[in-house]
């Protein structure tokens, strides 16, 4: 029997005002720092405006086991980092760390992301300086504002992941 999540209809999902809503289901929600911008810029944190494909995720092995879903996931390692400085070639790529560049470091003591969905935002193509490491992740606890990541509950991202796959996008409004 197929996996239902990889047969199943794309599934859209909506950010706006603190929620984040698809069919059939909505959690609570927080953006960037630096609220919803058109303009996205590196380290301005806010989240980018606009709809996006949900391209594949990761997990955090050593924490929870891997996740039922449509879209690819990876478990993510140690040595896993995403660059983001404009004047490298890699900007906007997940890197093996040590790595020159400045850099996000992956495996974070916090469970922010035990669970990540790579947002198709800056990707295709990487336009230096438009923002990197824009993700759908886990929001801490107290729901304080990302640095432009999409956050909501580990649980709720869970359930989530197992309607997302190939042709999941998330729409970002202010």
């Amino acid at each position: 029997m197929a996996n239902s999540a990889q047969s199943a209809a794309p599934v859209s999902l909506s950010y706006a005002a603190g929620r984040l809503s698809w069919p059939g289901g909505e959690a609570r929600a927080v953006c960037g720092r630096g609220g919803v911008r058109a303009d996205k810029r590196e380290g301005d944190g806010a989240s980018p405006e606009g709809a996006f494909p949900l391209l594949y995720g990761f997990y955090r092995p050593d924490r929870i086991a891997r996740p039922e879903s449509g879209l690819a996931i990876t478990a993510l390692q140690p040595d896993d980092g995403w660059v983001d400085d404009p004047a490298d070639p890699n900007y906007n790529r997940l890197v093996k760390l040590p790595y020159a560049a400045s850099h996000e470091t992956m495996w974070m003591a916090e469970p922010l992301y035990d669970l990540v969905v790579v947002i198709g935002y800056n990707t295709d193509p990487v336009v230096p300086g438009r923002g990197s490491a824009i993700f759908l992740h886990v929001a801490r606890e107290d729901f304080t504002p990302t640095a432009g990541c999409i956050a909501i509950p580990r649980e709720a991202l869970a359930r989530l992941l197992g309607l997302l796959g190939p042709g999941s996008t998330i729409t970002i409004r202010a």
